[in-house]
């Protein structure tokens, strides 16, 4: 475990995601979680608990972010 919850982490601005096997850096966490939300939205069954378990994880402040339990 953390010695530092994730939730007491400062969020960076720049963050990195992993999803369906394919790496993306984005600039602004803010434009990574409004792209997992949507893709959350617009799917249904395994895509979308992968898209569920990185935008969770971009809530929780993580710089890399995957869709990996």
């Amino acid at each position: 475990m953390l010695k530092t919850p994730e939730l007491a982490m400062p969020k960076s601005r720049k963050v990195t995601t992993f999803c369906n096997g394919r790496k993306e850096v984005w600039n602004d966490r803010e434009d990574a979680q409004a792209y997992f939300l949507e893709l959350m939205m617009s799917t249904d069954g395994e895509e979308r608990d992968r898209a569920e378990c990185v935008y969770i994880q971009l809530l929780h402040g993580l710089d890399e972010c995957s869709d990996e339990d």
